[in-house]
């Protein structure tokens, strides 16, 4: 097979872990620490590799936390030495376990933030500059079960920060960057200073909630597509809210089906 992913999820033998880590790194989405692989395996990924410095602590860890994916780990965890797993990742984490795993489709995705009807809201970060930001974002959004995080402007939403950030939640949600133009259907509400109180409305399960930049708030193209501008309570003289924190509050009141 002349796809190193292929070749690796497809039953032939295996290879030293090592040599397949450097082989499958340019074309796989980094799942950088203990929680990270445990929730791409819970949600289904393929994890062609995965190594650790300790696998017997590792499974202990699985053993106490999630016990759900402890034999699932045991087929693929792979011990290395700690100098040789610090050659692997950037940025080596606490739990000193790392894998690969298979980015989703764009396609797939598509057809999950496309699908009609919905039976969650689709979260939009118009232009983000935080990696860490759009990180924590996508972990909220697949808490509270949302279809979907769409990102506009230059920021990759799959870039390895931001996966850290979102704790392997990836793959619990579908995640893709597109233009305004490409965005899902169904209403548009724009979080925004001037718009009207979202106390004050209840948000259908098919909305797509879109939240500005942290720089500029939001773009010009995308307030022209807006059906809705909400704003969130704050108090006077307070200039704004952390963006996890504004999705958090807005996925939120969406959940409780206020007002």
């Amino acid at each position: 097979m002349n796809d190193p992913v292929s070749a690796a999820l497809s039953g032939e033998p295996a290879d030293d872990p090592v040599r397949n880590w450097r082989r499958l790194a340019d074309g796989s989405v980094l799942l950088d620490g203990f929680h990270a692989l445990k929730h791409a395996l819970r949600f289904g990924a393929e994890v062609p590799v995965a190594v650790t410095v300790d696998r017997a602590a590792a499974l202990a860890l699985a053993d106490d936390l999630a016990p759900d994916v402890r034999d699932r780990l045991a087929d693929l965890l792979q011990e290395v030495p700690e100098e040789m797993y610090r050659t692997l990742v950037p940025r080596p984490h606490p739990t000193a376990i790392a894998a690969l795993a298979v980015r989703p489709s764009r396609a797939s995705n598509l057809a999950v933030l496309d699908h009609t009807p919905r039976t969650a809201p689709v979260v939009v970060l118009d232009n983000p500059r935080n990696l860490g930001n759009a990180g924590a974002v996508i972990r909220l959004a697949a808490g509270f079960g949302a279809t979907g995080v769409v990102t506009t402007g230059t920021l990759d939403p799959w870039h390895p920060t931001v996966v850290r950030g979102g704790a392997g939640l990836h793959f619990a949600t579908a995640v893709e960057r597109l233009d305004v133009a490409e965005l899902p259907p169904g209403p548009l509400f724009a979080l925004d200073p001037e718009g009207d109180d979202i106390r004050g409305l209840k948000l259908p399960d098919d909305a797509v909630l879109a939240f500005g930049s942290e720089r500029s708030g939001l773009s010009a193209e995308l307030r022209a597509r807006a059906d809705h501008l909400l704003s969130l309570p704050m108090r006077p003289q307070v200039s704004s809210y952390n963006l996890a924190t504004s999705v958090a509050m807005t996925l939120y009141h969406w959940s409780a089906g206020a007002p």
